[in-house]
């Protein structure tokens, strides 16, 4: 693991469907990702069983879900989906982006 991230020698993965990401650093127990999204992009909704989310926007907006409540989300503003939470979003803006963190670390992206 490298204790330092560099998004310029980092290139995104693309997820398909307007979205890409990058992992910015993870430990077993924590890991956070860029997901980036062009706009109308859906973060289809869904839960994860072993993983707690906080997903931060960085850039744009999106229109989140959390258990059936909607709300618009902007820079500066998240999103708490904690474990067996129903959540999704759709992009509202072109490169609309969020940091996504969770706990324990996401070995599925790894």
């Amino acid at each position: 693991m490298n204790a330092f991230f560099d998004p310029s020698a980092t290139p995104w993965t693309d997820l398909g469907d307007g979205i890409r990401r990058k992992i910015v650093g993870h430990t077993p127990e924590l890991m956070s990702v860029l997901v980036q999204f062009d706009k109308g992009a859906v973060g289809t909704p869904h839960a994860h069983d072993a993983h707690d989310q906080i997903a931060f926007c960085i850039s744009g907006s999106f229109e989140a879900e959390v258990e059936g409540v909607k709300r618009i989300i902007r820079a500066g503003e998240a999103f708490i989906a904690p474990r067996l939470h129903r959540h999704g979003v759709v992009a509202l803006e072109q490169d609309s982006t969020l940091l996504d963190q969770f706990s324990p670390q996401r070995d599925d992206y790894l």
